[in-house]
């Protein structure tokens, strides 16, 4: 895809975000629907579909946490199409999954949407390339095919490459990437971006045609933005702003995050029936690579020291710095000015995690090893 078609079709998906979200600003009933048996009725917008990315929740449901809380919880897919946050400011849906900068774009739109809980602590992205390249930071990007998504996925690497010193602009070829690895192993792209828990192993599924054996770590070079110091937070989880000062969804909030965060903790400690609740679920890629999701989602989580869901204040604020300060390739920032004070609270997960405690679930995460998953071929 040419620069001028990239640019354009980059500005139709902003416009059509913003337009979607500004619509979305007036939220529909706020009364609770219940099943025959006197669970409050949940809907839960994940910003992709079911996947190892989301096992948690997955879990909650299938082994009764969200039944213990009262609740009857509807997981609903995302996808290409579909953004999480103008769903639930729509009222289409009760809480949804969505990564911090793209919610605040939404925000400053018009979406009323508050962040209650912030289950990755790290980020989960990386830009990819062969080992051959020797890209092995941002710096040598330049004059580099460079691929990435779009649609907000993008923050990162324009941050990257800006602290490096390169124009994202100017200095590097920008590539509209489709969510897979094709391009990249096809050596249209140099460095393509992947997220750990899924187009990383993605990779290392895939037969080196070189050797007829599975790519491996050395096979490659990746750049983490954890440790370039331009890491943005990732999946955390939104309520409807407006029907918060409702006493009802406020207790109804503190019961959807007692029991996802208890999903979260069994799939820490649980990897392997985790995994099949996944497929179960109908996860489309195959039990091994829903195995090493899991697990590289749980490093994203765990351990988290203050306990999981909380807002890392100074994570926070970097995602927020680097969204108003970093420019895209059309010259424009994420945000033009501070989120409001109701962009997210603690007061709920903060209940949330006293409960858990109490219950005698660790929270924290301290001791937390993660397994060794080795790839299969195609993920099966």
């Amino acid at each position: 895809m040419s620069t001028t078609a990239l640019r354009l079709r980059r500005c139709l998906a902003l416009a059509a975000l913003a337009a979607a979200a500004l619509t979305g600003c007036s939220t529909t009933d706020t009364a609770s629907e219940t099943t025959a048996d006197g669970l409050t009725k949940v809907k839960l917008q994940l910003q992709w579909f079911k996947q190892g990315q989301f096992a948690g929740y997955l879990a909650a449901v299938d082994q009764g946490f969200y039944r213990e809380q009262g609740l009857s919880v509807e997981i609903l897919d995302g996808g290409t199409d579909i953004v999480p946050q103008t769903v639930l400011a729509q009222g289409q849906a009760d809480y949804a999954v969505a990564w911090v900068p793209k919610a605040l774009a939404s925000r400053e739109a018009g979406a009323g949407i508050t962040e209650i809980a912030q289950v990755f602590q790290r980020s989960g992205t990386k830009q990819v390339s062969f080992k051959a390249d020797n890209i092995t930071g941002p710096a040598a990007l330049r004059g580099k095919t460079v691929g990435n998504w779009g649609y907000g996925n993008e923050f990162e690497l324009f941050a990257g490459m800006t602290k490096a010193g390169i124009d994202p602009a100017e200095d590097v070829k920008l590539v509209q990437q489709q969510f897979d690895m094709n391009a990249f192993l096809a050596k249209d792209i140099a460095a393509a971006q992947a997220m750990s828990y899924n187009e990383y192993a993605q990779l290392l599924e895939t037969k080196n045609p070189a050797t007829g054996k599975l790519y491996t770590a050395d096979d490659f070079n990746a750049i983490d933005w954890n440790a370039e110091g331009v890491a943005m937070l990732q999946d955390a989880l939104w309520a409807n702003t407006e029907k918060l000062k409702d006493a009802k969804y406020q207790e109804q909030t503190v019961k959807f995050l007692v029991a996802s965060l208890k999903g979260w903790a069994f799939c820490r400690d649980n990897l392997d029936k985790c995994r099949d609740i996944t497929v179960a679920a109908g996860a489309t890629l195959g039990a091994g690579h829903q195995q090493w999701q899991i697990n590289e989602v749980n490093k994203l989580i765990w351990p988290s020291p203050a306990g999981i869901g909380t807002v890392d204040k100074a994570a926070w604020d970097r995602t927020v710095t680097i969204a108003k300060e970093t420019k895209n390739a059309e010259g424009a920032t994420v945000l033009t000015k501070d989120p409001g004070a109701d962009a997210y609270t603690t007061e709920y997960v903060t209940r949330a995690l006293d409960q858990l405690r109490a219950a005698g679930i660790d929270v924290t995460g301290t001791g937390f090893q993660p397994a060794q998953v080795t790839p299969t071929e195609g993920g099966k």
